[in-house]
């Protein structure tokens, strides 16, 4: 199977069967200009859109009623030419004319209201149709008909997940099974049985065409822990519009998780100032340099969401803007291709422990926090799951939640054994079914703090030193085995209540130590609250460094690279063994929340790049384990100075404007 392109545009052209003359200014040289002006060297058209018609004739569903001729092939047709890779897209989960004719065929709630619009009146939206139903059957031959008569070079099956369903069949299989529909385990297990049965039946028929077509099912995110879902796709497709409530954030997060469970991947974002199906709407040339910068940076290939006009001529602007963002990403692509990711620290997710939870929505506090403080500390890590090999790995963080059963206990323990460092917080490292450690964190644990919020009183260095300092999220009491007490708690003089309370929010602390907050140990560090869900939710200084501090003294020294980048700056690392060199991304872009949007479905606030300002002079130091014999900027390919000593290569990066590589080049 090839590589994957790294400059896609994922075309949406979902339009209403009230709009007429559909595709009547398509030209294919115009389509071919906008794809030459864009630098796009692969881009997703249409065969289905959620409204439910065919862009192209059919035998087995509708064309759009305004539509006389084959736009598809057209299409298809016009990006051979100039040699541009065309998946082509299938609505999966939506199809609005079929919700019409067959109602039987919606996904229901338990109330029996339908999702995503609750109702045929009041609501402007599209409606989920089950797997479970005659509708699959139609689906099937709609994917058949476009492997047929198109062969495609990759498939992309749009709105297609794990849903919980109580439509009449759905209800009458679970009932047949000897099972309660009101059961939530029960209805989410046929849920699974009919994803997976969906997802295995698109496979086979697919692929008895053509072994080489990719495959994406697009449920919108990447479920941490769920790799049995990940695998019914030939790639992965990371959906982050950091505009449309993602927020700049996201990605990394994301991309962090996918990137070492084996599979190509690539960052979609959007042109859009918001979201999806926002006509008329951009983002900045510089938000779009900087978002392709950050998914090469993380190992990702490049998609850039846009909207094809209902007449089917593209938008010239769109594709100007475009072309200033992946201008630049194909001068790049040679320090990219098969580079690998780096990294230091594994993040357990308690996403990905908990397969049961990683099928859900979740907020993910912990993992956010966990998140943000790594990236804002520029320290090369992963998000992994329980399947990971910890090995490689000189620090493992177990943040808030995750609880061990005797199977991870026994890999942790393994890892500590074999000189691998943990810190863990708040409930992390307890049993899965006791209030017990499972792994020697040198405290034991006694129960959760009556208190909340608490304090945070620490012996070491802290930018406002000298103070108690909030801790908004729940706080631990331990004991103190064979560890370092490195910070104390101290409690209020009494919850806030009714009948007793102080000032505007919280009471103030009452001096006397009340505990171990902080307890480390030569491999093991334990923080007493949930310190980086308070970190997502509040983002208080102390609680980041607090976190870096901790980080310092368990790998400080052994860490791989070092910098005093700016704050918001992102760091990575990677290597190209073939080529004898890693590469240094070095990132930065002001952001500023402007703005919110609100759609049936989803609300977000919008967080946009505008201005660009350059970074001078950021010191790096990479450890190194081989001679250095190189080191330049690129693509400028401009030698900057370098100094070798005690294992490591230092040098001064001279300008960081949105993106820059620095390549560090090994002999042979």
């Amino acid at each position: 199977m090839s590589k994957l392109p790294y400059r896609q545009v994922h075309l949406d052209f979902h339009t209403s069967g009230l709009i007429k003359n559909i595709g009547k200014e398509f030209s294919k040289e115009q389509f071919q200009q906008a794809l030459k002006v864009g630098h796009v060297n692969s881009i997703t058209v249409f065969s289905k859109c959620h409204h439910g018609y065919a862009y192209h004739p059919t035998d087995v569903h509708e064309m759009h009623p305004h539509l006389d001729f084959d736009l598809l092939q057209a299409q298809l047709d016009a990006c051979k030419e100039i040699g541009v890779a065309a998946p082509v897209y299938i609505s999966a989960g939506l199809d609005e004319k079929e919700a019409v004719r067959h109602p039987e065929w919606l996904v229901r709630n338990a109330d029996e209201s339908t999702t995503w619009a609750v109702d045929f009146t009041g609501t402007p939206n599209f409606h989920l149709l089950c797997y479970n139903t005659g509708y699959l059957d139609l689906l099937l031959a709609q994917i058949e008909e476009v492997m047929q008569k198109y062969n495609p070079v990759g498939i992309f099956l749009d709105i297609s997940g794990v849903h919980p369903c109580y439509c009449s069949t759905c209800r009458g299989e679970v009932l047949a099974s000897g099972k309660d529909p009101r059961d939530i385990k029960a209805v989410m297990a046929l849920a699974e049985k009919v994803y997976k049965n969906y997802a295995q039946r698109c496979e086979a028929l697919i692929h008895h065409y053509n072994q080489e077509t990719r495959i994406f099912h697009n449920a919108g995110h990447i479920a941490r822990g769920r790799r049995d879902l990940a695998q019914h796709n030939t790639h992965l497709e990371l959906e982050s519009l950091p505009t449309g409530g993602w927020g700049y954030n996201h990605f990394p997060l994301s991309a962090a998780y996918v990137s070492h469970i084996g599979m190509e991947y690539l960052g979609m974002t959007g042109k859009f100032h918001t979201m999806w199906g926002e006509f008329g709407g951009f983002k900045h040339p510089n938000a779009l340099r900087y978002e392709t910068a950050l998914s090469i940076a993380l190992g990702a290939k490049c998609s850039i969401g846009d909207q094809l006009h209902p007449l089917g001529e593209m938008d010239r602007a769109t594709y100007e803007l475009i072309g200033k963002a992946y201008s630049e990403v194909e001068q790049k692509e040679a320090w990219c291709d098969e580079a690998v990711n780096l990294a230091d620290i594994a993040v357990l997710s308690e996403q990905a422990v908990n397969s049961e939870v990683a099928a859900r929505e979740t907020e993910d506090h912990a993992d956010v926090g966990a998140n943000r403080i790594l990236l804002e500390g520029k320290y090369l890590y992963k998000i992994i799951d329980k399947e990971v090999d910890l090995t490689p790995f000189k620090l493992v963080i177990l943040p808030d939640t995750i609880r061990l059963n005797e199977e991870l206990a026994r890999k942790l323990q393994d890892y500590i054994k074999n000189g691998g460092k943990i810190l863990a917080s708040g409930q992390s490292g307890l049993a899965q079914t006791q209030d017990k450690f499972a792994i020697p964190l040198g405290v034991k644990y006694i129960e959760k703090n009556l208190f909340k919020p608490d304090y945070m009183r620490a012996d070491f260095k802290l930018t406002n030193n000298g103070s108690a300092q909030i801790m908004y999220e729940q706080g631990y009491h331990v004991e103190v085995l064979d560890g370092q007490v490195i910070a104390k708690r101290e409690n209020p003089y009494f919850n806030r209540d009714t009948y007793a309370f102080c000032s505007h929010q919280h009471t103030p602390n009452d001096p006397c130590p009340a505990g171990a907050g902080i307890v480390v140990t030569d491999q093991t560090a334990y923080i007493a609250w949930d310190i980086f869900t308070d970190y997502k939710a509040k983002g208080s200084l102390h609680l980041k460094e607090a976190v870096i501090y901790v980080i310092e003294h368990l790998i400080g020294k052994d860490k791989t690279l070092t910098t005093d980048f700016v704050d918001r700056g992102i760091v990575t690392l990677t290597e190209q063994k073939e080529q004898n060199r890693w590469i240094n991304h070095l990132l930065y872009a002001h952001t500023t929340i402007r703005g919110q949007f609100q759609l049936a479905i989803m609300k977000g606030t919008i967080e946009v790049i505008e201005d660009i300002v350059p970074v001078y002079n950021v010191p790096v130091s990479v450890k190194v384990d081989k001679p250095v014999k190189r080191v330049y900027l690129a693509p400028q390919n401009e030698e900057i100075p370098f100094e070798v000593q005690d294992g490591k290569v230092s040098y001064i990066v001279p300008k960081v404007e949105a993106h820059q590589m620095v390549v560090i080049e090994y002999p042979l």
